[in-house]
């Protein structure tokens, strides 16, 4: 079962990792490093919003991931 969840929380951070870069609205890996985004508050639609939902489904499940193998292995 721990192998299990081990391979789950790696998976799921590979995931939230490619979710979020995917976000950065400048040049890919460009705007990891400070880039100029537009403004802070845009207006999300199409993908950006499901792109969201997905990085916000994703930190929720990596959490919850990372609170089940404590219980399990502790």
């Amino acid at each position: 079962m721990d192998k299990y969840l081990n391979i789950a929380m790696i998976i799921t951070s590979i995931a939230l990792i490619t979710s979020v870069i995917l976000q950065s609205k400048g040049a890919g890996l460009g705007g990891l490093t400070g880039g100029d985004a537009g403004g802070i508050f845009t207006a999300r639609r199409g993908i950006e919003k499901t792109l969201f939902r997905v990085t916000i489904g994703l930190s929720v499940l990596f959490f919850l991931l990372a609170i089940i193998t404590v219980i399990v292995t502790g």
